[in-house]
């Protein structure tokens, strides 16, 4: 799979912004860019374990706890990605990211990805 590439799949979403509500059941607007959280796992196993972890208490800072333990990248401040705009992603990841809605608070909607890099879950924060 080609997940490292980072920025050449622009030309393959055609509605990309558009709002278009085609992805995902149709309740998310088009966003250009999301503020992101996520977990990366090597392991299918280490990645559930942290969903788990997640499930127990669904809201926004315990994902963040669950991230400071288990996520495997630079991220480890809670996963934050900060700012990504369309195109700045692996594929697989941003097709997730740019589908899900907002977290707030107790209202978490988690995502999950697999990459070159590992397994992801993935939370947006704020869509923009």
């Amino acid at each position: 799979m080609g997940a490292k590439k980072k920025a050449d799949n622009k030309s393959n979403d055609k509605d990309a912004g558009k709002g278009k509500d085609d992805k995902k059941g149709g309740k998310v607007k088009g966003a250009q860019g999301v503020v992101v959280r996520h977990i990366l796992c090597e392991k299918h196993s280490k990645k559930e374990e942290a969903l788990a972890k997640i499930r127990e208490n669904p809201t926004l800072d315990n994902f963040i706890s669950v991230a400071r333990t288990y996520s495997e990248d630079k991220a480890k401040q809670g996963g934050l990605l900060g700012l990504q705009r369309k195109g700045a992603l692996a594929p697989e990841f941003e097709e997730v990211a740019f589908g899900l809605p907002e977290s707030k608070g107790s209202n978490l909607n988690i995502g999950e990805a697999k990459t070159s890099f590992g397994y992801h879950l993935i939370v947006v924060e704020e869509r923009k």
